[in-house]
């Protein structure tokens, strides 16, 4: 059983109004730069990046992490953990990172993103901004925005579904466990 969170339509619209937001955080936009989270965190931040560029005609360099190898669960993965190319062609030093993810609940994910991108440089600041915060939190990592606010129990799982992987647009919470992860898009 589903219960559908945003259409296409509102989806599209949160992210025009988290692009905007996350820009407001930036004081100067020639330091600062979007980084995403694999995978739908990755997809999310590359659809911000052209709203930006396109309202704020800022031409930001665009990142993608794949945090993997930071989980603090790792040993608990499959034998053999798919670990995909993390993509930070600038320098991380000095800058304001605008770090995106899709969903932040434990705010684990977070804190291995936060770990990796300390690994390469030390930013000015980073600001967070997802898509849904779905509550729950383990460590004390807020969003600085989210585009929604939902409760949710602990055996629901939100998924944002995204034309690039999902062939389908929406955000649902759901009863059913969580999807073993999917295989890697070639432009992710």
């Amino acid at each position: 059983m589903s219960n559908q969170l945003l259409d296409a339509i509102q989806l599209r619209t949160k992210l025009t109004e988290m692009a905007n937001a996350m820009a407001n955080l930036v004081a100067d936009p020639e330091q600062a730069a979007i980084i995403g989270i694999r995978t739908r965190g990755a997809l999310i931040a590359q659809r911000i990046h052209k709203i930006i560029a396109v309202e704020h005609e800022w031409n930001l360099p665009l990142g993608i992490l794949d945090i993997t190898l930071y989980r603090d669960d790792l040993s608990q993965l499959a034998s053999f953990p798919l670990v995909r190319k993390t993509q930070l062609d600038f320098d991380v030093t000095g800058r304001t990172i605008i770090l995106i993810d899709d969903v932040i609940y434990t705010g684990r994910t977070i804190r291995s993103a936060i770990d990796e991108i300390i690994d390469f440089g030390r930013p000015r600041a980073i600001r967070l901004g997802v898509l849904v915060d779905r509550g729950g939190r383990e460590y004390p990592i807020q969003p600085d925005y989210a585009a929604l606010t939902v409760k949710s129990a602990s055996t629901q799982v939100v998924k944002v579904l995204l034309k690039e992987i999902d062939l389908d647009e929406r955000v649902i919470v759901t009863d059913s466990p969580p999807t073993p992860p999917e295989a890697p898009d070639a432009n992710v």
